[in-house]
C-alpha cells in the first residue's frame, strides 16, 4: 500500500481539493452495498460525521471485502471527490484499502441497532466508539479547554494539590484510606485502635475529597489561583448524580469577598456553555436530537440569564409558601434543612425560572471553613443552581479570623491538629479571599443534557463498581 500522510476525517470532511489523493484511518461504522459497489461509512474519533468511502467490488474482489465490517479498522487511499449524495459534501473512492483488524460480527457487541445506556456502561472499554459516546468525550476535552484558557486568560495560576491527604477538608469522615499495612494482620495500640507508626506515610492518610484547603495556601501567595484535578468520595450513594471519583475544578482568590465570587462563578459557567456552542455544535445538535431535545435551547437560556442572588432566608420563604399552596416535597422545608436538589430545581425552573445564586446559609449545615456572618446564625456560603441540575456550584467566602475559624473547627469535629498548617495562615498575614468548587461531572450533565452523571465519564467509579 502507497504511503501517503494520513488525514483526520473532520479535515476531509471540510476539504475542497478534490481530485486529490488522501489517505484515512478509521473504524467501520456501517457497510453497505450491491454486488458492484460497496459504502462504507468510516469515523476516526475527530468528528460525530462518518467520511463515505465508495468502493468497486470488481476492484478489490469480494472475498477481499468480506472482513470489512461493523467494528474493522482499515487504512484507506483514494480520490477526494464531491458527494452525490445527500447530506455530505466530499467522499472517497477508495484505491487501496488495509485492514487493520477485523470484528467478528457474531461477537462484535456495538453493532448498527442501537443500545442501552445501561448496555453501554457494560461494555465500557468499547462504549467511546458510539456515535453517543465519542460526542461526550469530544466535549469532556474541550470543557477542559475552556476550563484552563477562562483562568490562564485572566492572570489565574494553575495550583496541583495533593491527592494523598492526612486531613479531612468537608469533615464528613467519608474518605478512602491509603495504607500499605497488611490488611490480614493489624497493628493495634494498648487501645486497640490501628497503629499507623509503621505504615508509609506514619500515619493515617486517605484520598482526597477536595484540593481547597491547599488552594487557599496558594492563594495566599500567588493571588489567584485553581485547581483540576481528581477527588475520591467514599459515600455509598448509589444515584444519578454521585461518584466515587470525579473532577473537581476550585479556584481561589485573595482579596475577593462573597460578590466577587458569585460573579467569577456565573461568568465562568456562562464562559464554559459558550466555549461549547461554539467549539461542539456538531455534538450537541447530536445530543440535543437524540436524547434531549430542549439541550440547545436550556444552554442558551442560561447565557442570555443574569443570576438571581437570593439568601437562603428568603429561598425557604419561597418554598414554604409553595408548601402552603398545596405543592408537594419530599422532603420537609423548613430554616436549617439542608435543601434537596428537588428544593433547588423549584426555585431555578419554577419560580424564577434562571439560575439562582443561593447565600447566607446556616451555619450548622455548612462546612467549618466558611465567613460567618455578624448574626452569628448563617455563613457567606453561596451555591449555584441549574435547571435539571440543582446545586452546580458551591463555594464560600473564607473565615479569615483565626479564633473563629479554630473554634468553629473543634464545634464541628475537626481536629485541629491535622489542619495547624491551614490555620496558620490566619496567623501569618491574612487576608479576605474566597473561592468554589464546581464538579467536572455536574457541568458535563448540563452541557452534554445527559440524565446519569456514569455517563459523562470514561470509566464510572461507583458503589460495586470499579471495573475496566
Amino acid at each position: 500500500m502507497e504511503t501517503i500522510v494520513r488525514t483526520k476525517i473532520v479535515d476531509v470532511l471540510k476539504s475542497k481539493a478534490f481530485g486529490t489523493t488522501v489517505n484515512v484511518k478509521g473504524w467501520v461504522r456501517t457497510r453497505r452495498g450491491s454486488k458492484q459497489i460497496g459504502f462504507i461509512a468510516l469515523n476516526d474519533g475527530s468528528t460525530i460525521n462518518n467520511v463515505q468511502i465508495v468502493v468497486s467490488v470488481e476492484d478489490f474482489g469480494e472475498e477481499y471485502l468480506k472482513p470489512i465490517t461493523t467494528g474493522a479498522c482499515i487504512s484507506v487511499n483514494g480520490v477526494l471527490v464531491r458527494s452525490e449524495g445527500r447530506g455530505q459534501e466530499a467522499e472517497i473512492q477508495a484505491k487501496e484499502i488495509h485492514i487493520y483488524g477485523t470484528a467478528d460480527p457474531a461477537t462484535y457487541p456495538l453493532q448498527k441497532k442501537g443500545h442501552s445506556l445501561e448496555f453501554l456502561r457494560e461494555i465500557a472499554h468499547l462504549r467511546p466508539r458510539t456515535n453517543t459516546f465519542g460526542a461526550i468525550f469530544r466535549i469532556r476535552h474541550h470543557m477542559a479547554m475552556a476550563i484552563h484558557t477562562f483562568f490562564h486568560d485572566r492572570g489565574f495560576f494553575y495550583f496541583h494539590t495533593p491527592v494523598i491527604t492526612a486531613s479531612d477538608c468537608e469533615g464528613a469522615g467519608q474518605m478512602f484510606q491509603v495504607t500499605t499495612m497488611n490488611l490480614y494482620d493489624l497493628k493495634k495500640d494498648a487501645s486497640g485502635s490501628i497503629d499507623y507508626t509503621s505504615d508509609f506515610f506514619g500515619k493515617q492518610t486517605s484520598l482526597t475529597v477536595s484540593g481547597q484547603l491547599e488552594g487557599e495556601l496558594a492563594a495566599m501567595a500567588l493571588g489567584s489561583i485553581y485547581t483540576f484535578g481528581p477527588t475520591f468520595r467514599a459515600e455509598n450513594s448509589n444515584t444519578p448524580r454521585h461518584l466515587a471519583e470525579f473532577w473537581m475544578i476550585e479556584p481561589e482568590v485573595a482579596f475577593n469577598g462573597i460578590e466577587e465570587n458569585m460573579q467569577l462563578a456565573e461568568d465562568f459557567i456562562k464562559y464554559c456553555i459558550q466555549w461549547a456552542l461554539n467549539h461542539c455544535m456538531d455534538d450537541i445538535r447530536f445530543l440535543n436530537d437524540m436524547f434531549d431535545k430542549e439541550l440547545i435551547d436550556r444552554l442558551n437560556f442560561v447565557l442570555k440569564q443574569d443570576f438571581v442572588r437570593l439568601s437562603y432566608t428568603e429561598g425557604i420563604r419561597i418554598l414554604e409558601e409553595a408548601v402552603a399552596k398545596g405543592h408537594a416535597f419530599e422532603f420537609p422545608v423548613f430554616w436549617g434543612a439542608d435543601l434537596a436538589s428537588e428544593h433547588e430545581r423549584y426555585l431555578v425552573e419554577v419560580h424564577f425560572k434562571c439560575p439562582v445564586i443561593l447565600t447566607d446559609y446556616p451555619k450548622e449545615i455548612k462546612s467549618f471553613y466558611m465567613k460567618q456572618n455578624d448574626d452569628g446564625k448563617t455563613v457567606r456560603a453561596m451555591d449555584v443552581l441549574f435547571p435539571k441540575i440543582g446545586e452546580i456550584i458551591g463555594g464560600s467566602q473564607r473565615e479569615d479570623d483565626y479564633d473563629k475559624l479554630s473554634n468553629h473547627a473543634e464545634e464541628m469535629g475537626v481536629p485541629v491538629k491535622d489542619i495547624w498548617w491551614y490555620l496558620d495562615t490566619r496567623k501569618f498575614g491574612t487576608a479576605p479571599h474566597s473561592g468554589f468548587g464546581l464538579g467536572f461531572e455536574r457541568l458535563l450533565l448540563f452541557v452534554t443534557g445527559m440524565g446519569n452523571i456514569r455517563d459523562v465519564i470514561p470509566f464510572p467509579r461507583t458503589p460495586n463498581n470499579a471495573g475496566f
